[in-house]
């Protein structure tokens, strides 16, 4: 599957199309208990906002920063940095602390940011964003030898960084090629459809193959990729290194075989195998005969699902599964959830306005 930009990149690009200037707020720094995760951003602009950093006092006081930022009439500073405790600051309850970045953007930025929009659909590539007293200095970062880029992976992203130098200049590394993690899905049935629609509604890569093209749509959607295959073995050689798997297909013998492959390149986040305890050990009965290493064979997952649902409906099993899988991925590719134009708030706010507490470089 090809890369593609992170999700706010290609939002300000279209919002700076129809107004004059946007601003994003970045959860730059998280610490302790708060609303989202560190890198989840929201776009705002003199009339709307877009996506949501948690919603409450935080959000609320937020928004109004971004928009005095908006209005200012000193060009130069376009961004500001603002560090905020937020049960002291804030009354709310969450108890971490939280630093925000808080940036303007200009028709005049349009360039750069196209040229980053088109390096994150090549692949990897890195923001750095400098606050100096002169202004914001943005250098993106594509090499993958570099110490910004080398290591990061799809499943664990490691990345926002914020680095405070010893002169006092704020930096702020971002990965903007999408660093959803990759499930790959196994499997059209009755559980397969209904896992499908849930995993679309997740901040994963989903591809999902079956040899019957009856069983699937006749196209993905969204960040869902669909494949008919006869042969879905063969597409084990394009799945990427820190993958998720999840084999359900209408055939044992399939199952073994997805299974045994990639037990034996045994590069994977994680791989689930839908079936019975019985099934479970015939399957690693039959891996150790051939020769999987004992190791390999203890890292297939068989039951899965969530314990405690007992249903054998197809959608209980599909959402016991789904669980599991986000507990496994953790908070990985969480950020930058779009919420629409004039949504309600995560969390109702107090509307009571505090100015949020200034970093200078």
């Amino acid at each position: 599957m090809s890369a593609a930009p992170c999700s706010w990149l290609s939002g300000l690009l279209q919002r700076l199309e129809r107004e004059p200037s946007v601003v994003r707020i970045v959860l730059a720094e998280v610490r302790g208990s708060a609303p989202r995760e560190c890198g989840t951003s929201m776009l705002v602009w003199p009339a709307g906002v877009m996506g949501t950093i948690g919603g409450g006092r935080l959000e609320w006081d937020a928004i109004g920063a971004a928009r005095e930022l908006l209005q200012s009439a000193q060009a130069e500073v376009p961004a500001r940095v603002c560090r905020l405790v937020l049960g002291a600051d804030l009354g709310q309850c969450c108890g971490g602390v939280v630093t925000l970045w808080i940036e303007r953007y200009g028709r005049s930025n349009l360039s750069e940011l196209r040229e980053a929009r088109n390096a994150a659909g090549r692949g990897r590539a890195v923001l750095v964003s400098t606050l100096t007293p002169g202004g914001t200095q943005h250098r993106l970062v594509c090499d993958p030898d570099t110490q910004y880029v080398t290591g990061l992976t799809t499943f664990e992203p490691k990345l926002p960084r914020l680095i405070r130098a010893a002169s006092g200049e704020l930096t702020l590394l971002e990965r903007l090629d999408d660093a959803l993690p990759e499930v790959w899905l196994y499997g059209a049935g009755h559980v397969g459809q209904a896992l499908a629609r849930i995993l679309a509604e997740l901040p994963v890569r989903l591809t999902w193959t079956d040899s019957r093209a009856e069983w699937l749509p006749p196209a993905g959607a969204g960040r869902m990729q669909v494949r008919h295959c006869a042969e879905p073995a063969a597409t084990l050689d394009e799945a990427p290194v820190g993958a998720c798997f999840i084999v359900m297909t209408h055939s044992h013998a399939l199952d073994y075989t997805l299974c045994r492959t990639l037990l034996e390149r045994n590069d994977f986040a994680w791989l689930g195998l839908i079936g019975s305890k019985s099934k479970a050990a015939r399957f690693r009965s039959r891996l150790a005969r051939e020769g999987v290493a004992a190791e390999a064979i203890a890292r297939l997952v068989c039951p899965i699902g969530v314990d405690g649902i007992a249903s054998k409906w197809p959608g209980a099993i599909a959402v016991a599964v789904a669980a599991q899988l986000l507990q496994q991925i953790g908070g990985a590719g969480t950020r930058d959830a779009p919420r629409a134009e004039g949504a309600p708030q995560a969390q109702d706010c107090d509307r009571s306005c505090a100015s949020c507490g200034v970093l200078t470089p």
